[in-house]
């Protein structure tokens, strides 16, 4: 699995983890912090708007392990 964290306003710690990825794009489960509690949402991001998140800074993928275990908790 892959793990990003999504750009967002404030001190919030939004990621997104790719669940599986098919020929049109992939699966993600986003975890945004709404005010103290995890809104948890699993959807499908097209490969171009995937690409498109990445160019734009709004999608950083997460590389070392402790930021990966910072982002599943």
């Amino acid at each position: 699995m892959a793990y990003y964290t999504l750009k967002s306003i404030g001190k919030s710690s939004d990621y997104m983890t790719i669940l599986k990825e098919t020929d049109e794009g992939y699966v993600v489960r986003i975890v945004r912090d709404k005010d103290g509690f995890d809104d948890v949402t699993t959807d499908f991001i097209s490969r171009s708007l995937f690409e498109s998140c990445i160019r734009t800074g709004y999608l950083t993928k997460i590389e070392t392990q402790e930021d990966k275990l910072a982002a599943s908790c």
